[in-house]
């Protein structure tokens, strides 16, 4: 039986979830205010038809963040299955829509190109995708959107919606902001010196890359994101009046150990989600608790555990379900711990 999919939004992220959905044998969907885009999605086959369909399993809402309450509310009324989106900014909307089948959620993928001429199937490959269920999520809803992102490529992270703004104020919506501020210095300098560009090296081309995004989308989450970003702002402003005191009081010393800090830092950073060669299984029952799923992999998360792989399977204690979960070897004892902490009843077992 054809998997049936709703995409309202055929930009980049919601013309590559289609297209992905697509690679993968399902039925697509679609629609987006921008009736020629809409028919264009059509003509190159990123969506199959036009319209919402109401027998879909899932619909993604894929507008910019300021329509995407009105978009899933609508799409709620109009379908019987689950509703997610791709927003940017999760508090307001998953305040706004307290119904057990919308489950939101954010993937952290993108690209310098927009629109439908950016879309790409291959975007959520290994690319980590939030989801931020609240505590009127459905648990069989939150497990169906996490399915679909685990077949995307991507590995479902799980936040709260008021942490996930903090955190993407700080690496998403800061670092935007500040390649703008960059970029004008830049341009207000080439004003006088016209050679001031044509140097920019590798340095700044990778620091001002994001400022080439859509700057549409960036009203809507500077707005609906506003304290958070306020608050990343302030922290940034501050560590760059530390910087200038350092320079202006020639202070090597201190500079070497700032500068060594992020350059360890960096280094540390995670990479894109990876194939994990040595892996256990944990077998967690699912007790009869709303967000009870959903609160295993917002564990997951906390602890650093990855998530290779996840299924729900039926339970031999009745009719609750069982998640299966798939992480690495050397994490399993403290996932566990975790797990038993919380009052969930895991076994592990080893994977051949």
């Amino acid at each position: 039986m054809t998997r049936r999919a709703n995409v309202v939004g055929l930009g980049l992220v919601g013309g590559s979830v289609a297209l992905a959905l697509r690679a993968r044998g399902w039925r697509v969907s679609g629609e987006d205010p921008d009736e020629a885009r809409a028919r264009l999605a059509l003509e190159r086959g990123v969506v199959a038809a036009l319209g919402i369909d109401a027998a879909a399993e899932v619909s993604v809402v894929a507008t910019p963040v300021g329509a995407v309450a009105e978009a899933a509310r609508r799409l709620l009324g109009t379908t019987s299955g689950v509703v997610t989106d791709v927003g940017g900014v999760k508090r307001a909307v998953a305040e706004s829509i307290p119904d057990p089948r919308f489950v939101p959620g954010h993937p952290m993928a993108g690209s310098e190109l927009s629109g439908l001429d950016g879309a790409d199937e291959t975007l959520f490959e290994g690319a980590v995708w939030v989801l931020t269920p609240t505590a009127s999520t459905a648990d069989d809803a939150f497990s169906r959107v996490a399915t679909l992102v685990t077949e995307l490529g991507a590995e479902p992270v799980v936040l709260t919606p008021e942490r996930h703004d903090e955190l993407v104020a700080v690496v998403s919506h800061l670092p935007h902001l500040a390649a703008a501020s960059l970029m004008g210095l830049a341009v207000g300098t080439a004003d006088e010196h016209v050679a001031t560009l044509r140097l920019a090296a590798g340095g700044f081309r990778d620091m001002t890359r994001v400022a080439s995004g859509h700057p549409a989308i960036w009203l809507d989450v500077c707005r609906d994101n506003r304290d958070a970003i306020l608050r990343a702002l302030d922290g940034m402003l501050g560590r760059l009046g530390e910087m200038r005191d350092i320079v202006a009081n020639g202070d090597s010393g201190r500079l070497a150990e700032r500068l060594d800090a992020a350059r360890a830092a960096r280094r540390n950073l995670p990479g894109r989600v990876r194939e994990l060669a040595e892996v256990a299984e944990v077998r967690i029952p699912i007790p009869d608790r709303p967000g009870a799923a959903a609160e295993v992999f917002g564990l997951a998360a906390d602890l650093a555990v990855n998530v290779a792989n996840f299924e729900v399977a039926h339970s031999v204690e009745g009719d609750r379900g069982v998640l299966v979960v798939v992480v690495e070897r050397s994490a399993t004892e403290r996932f566990r711990g975790g797990l038993i902490a919380r009052g969930f009843r895991p076994s592990v077992h080893a994977v051949a």
